[in-house]
C-alpha cells in the first residue's frame, strides 16, 4: 500500500525503527531510527562495530523486518508485506552490491547480470541486450564473456554494480563495496559509484567503516548503540 504522494520523492524512509532480537535478555540493535533518503540521495552509512549499520542495511533492504516501526520503500509502506511481495519489491526497486561480490563464479560476467532479469521474467535477446548495455556503463563490456576467476578484484565489484542497475532499481544498498580491494581499486569504485549517482540519478546508500571514502557521500549517518548520533552534511 502506498505512503502517501509525499513519500514518493524518496527512494526510502525509515520511521521509529527498532529491531529486537528475543531471548532471555532481549537485545536492542535498533533503538529508533528516523531516516529519510530521497531519489537522488548519495548517503553513506558509519559506525562502530556492534553499532547496529548491517541491521539498519538488512531493514533498508527489505531483507529483514523491523520489531516496531515502519519503512517505506518507493513510496510503499513495506514493513508488513507477505515475503511473496517482499521478493518483488527487493527485485524491483533495490539493487546490492556486497563486499565479496556474490557472484556465481560458474557463469560470465554477462550472466551473472543476467540472473536478476530473470527472476523478473525477461528472457532471450532483452534480457541479454540490458546486461550488456548495464556492463558498458560500468566500462567492461569487453569482459563480458570471461568468468570471475579471471577478473580482478575492481573488475568483479564491477559486475556486481552492473547487476544491480540491470534492474533500473529505484536505489542501491552498497555493504563495504570497496572492503576486498586495495587502494586504487577502491578509488576507481567509488568514483564509478558517484558517476551513478551523479548521472544515472541512482539513490545509493553505502555502509563503510572508512571515513575518507564515506566523505566523498552528500550525506554521513553515524550510527551508534542502535541510534543516528548525528547526520553529516558534506560540502
Amino acid at each position: 500500500m502506498r505512503g502517501g504522494g509525499q513519500l514518493e520523492e524518496y527512494a526510502v524512509v525509515l520511521k521509529g525503527v527498532k529491531k529486537v532480537y528475543g531471548g532471555a535478555v532481549p537485545t536492542y540493535a535498533l533503538k529508533g531510527i528516523n531516516l529519510e533518503v530521497k531519489v537522488g540521495d548519495f548517503v553513506s552509512i558509519v559506525g562502530p562495530s556492534g553499532s547496529g549499520k548491517s541491521t539498519l542495511l538488512n531493514i533498508m533492504g527489505v531483507l529483514d523486518r523491523p520489531s516496531e516501526g515502519k519503512v517505506f520503500v518507493g513510496g510503499f509502506d513495506v514493513s508488513a508485506l507477505p515475503d511473496s511481495k517482499l521478493s518483488y519489491i527487493r527485485n524491483r526497486y533495490i539493487g546490492f552490491v556486497f563486499q565479496s561480490y556474490n557472484l556465481v563464479s560458474r557463469l560470465t560476467a554477462l550472466q551473472n547480470v543476467e540472473l536478476p532479469l530473470m527472476v523478473r521474467g525477461i528472457s532471450g535477446s532483452k534480457m541479454r541486450e540490458i546486461a550488456m548495455e548495464s556492463l558498458e556503463a560500468v566500462g567492461i563490456a569487453d569482459l563480458a564473456f570471461k568468468k570471475p576467476y579471471a577478473l580482478s578484484g575492481g573488475q568483479q565489484q564491477r559486475v556486481a554494480i552492473a547487476r544491480a542497475l540491470a534492474t533500473d532499481p529505484r536505489f542501491i544498498l552498497a555493504d563495504e563495496p570497496t572492503g576486498n580491494l586495495d587502494s586504487v581499486s577502491s578509488a576507481m569504485i567509488m568514483e564509478l559509484l558517484k558517476k551513478v549517482n551523479a548521472e544515472m540519478g541512482k539513490s545509493i546508500v553505502m555502509v563503510t567503516h572508512n571515513m575518507e571514502l564515506a566523505k566523498m557521500t552528500a550525506r554521513i549517518i553515524h550510527i551508534r548503540d542502535g541510534l543516528i548520533e548525528k547526520v553529516e552534511e558534506v560540502t
